[in-house]
């Protein structure tokens, strides 16, 4: 019954049965704000493995990324409700709080944000987060979840006496565990659309299943509450596959429906990912790139909307 109660509540913490063992495990939440000029995203979870057990929080920004240390036993959660605390940084689908030190760094973040007007996927029994009916095999390599496609933001943050305000902001979360990222994958993420008051996310990642591999894809877009989501699951299939330094070139065609999403790839910095439970992966990410979708019903558009300030990670 708790193993299905975590199933259907993806944004509790999953691996509490990891914390007395040196099994392979990580879990991380993703929470992103942007304002019209800027963002910053926090990424705080841990990592296990049999050499070490850690907390950590990483940051990135505009023209920078962080990745802050700290020992398991600064690590707290709650499930009713819902928060993650490391050390003296809070998480919530409601608010942050962040007061992060770092003198190796130099890197000093002070402040509070405040979320509301969350919109989310559908959910079901079958589907209890975008994984769809995979949410329920135990052994995948890497767990994913949306917690929250959009909210609005507010608040003020002080990075090395830099301050960034959030005044009507946008926001997403999202959430990944297990013990190992995929070999190779795409993301991106957008909610600033310029005509739109739309939000998206998509993923193609190498899944390892069993004996075999195969390509996985997740994608919604919400525009006026209506969802449009292409997925494995769904029957999605991938028309076109451009990866390159300046950006991605997709088409995911279901049924009459077609998505195009084109990607401009720009300033990105380095992020650490779980090997095995080891923060040993280095990827790369930025969150001042653009996203252009263009979604149609047979040769009919649908959607048309270009959002800036949005999260691009190409992994090969």
């Amino acid at each position: 019954m708790k193993q299905l109660f975590l199933k259907k509540n993806p944004e509790l913490f999953q691996g509490q049965k990891y914390l007395e063992t040196n099994k392979s495990y990580f879990e991380g939440w993703y929470f992103k704000q942007t304002n019209a000029k800027v963002g910053i995203s926090f990424i705080p979870g841990i990592h296990i493995n049999q050499k070490e057990k850690k907390a950590f929080i990483q940051v990135i920004t505009n023209d920078a990324s962080y990745f802050v240390d700290y020992p398991i036993e600064k690590f707290e959660f709650g499930s009713d409700p819902f928060y993650v605390k490391i050390d003296d940084n809070f998480f919530s689908q409601h608010s942050l709080h962040i007061d992060i030190r770092d003198e190796h760094q130099k890197l000093v973040i002070y402040g509070d944000i405040i979320y509301d007007h969350a919109v989310n996927i559908s959910t079901s029994f079958l589907r209890p987060n975008i994984m769809g009916p995979f949410s329920y095999i135990p052994f995948m390599e890497c767990n994913h979840a949306i917690l929250c496609m959009k909210n609005r933001v507010n608040g003020v943050l002080e990075i090395n006496h830099k301050r960034i305000g959030f005044n009507q902001g946008v926001g997403y979360i999202e959430k990944d565990w297990g013990y190992s990222f995929p070999k190779s994958y795409i993301w991106c993420q957008g909610n600033h659309f310029s005509c739109s008051d739309a939000s998206f996310m998509m993923s193609i990642a190498d899944i390892p299943f069993l004996l075999f591999h195969f390509r996985g894809i997740i994608c919604v877009l919400i525009v006026d509450d209506q969802e449009y989501r292409f997925t494995t699951y769904h029957g999605v299939q991938l028309k076109k596959y451009e990866v390159s330094e300046q950006g991605l070139d997709i088409i995911l065609k279901k049924g009459r429906y077609s998505m195009e999403v084109k990607t401009d790839y720009q300033y990105s910095f380095e992020l650490m990912a779980p090997v095995k439970g080891e923060m040993v992966k280095n990827i790369f990410e930025s969150i001042s790139s653009s996203i252009t979708i263009t979604l149609r019903k047979g040769k009919r558009i649908v959607f048309s909307d270009t959002s800036v300030n949005a999260g691009v990670e190409v992994v090969s």
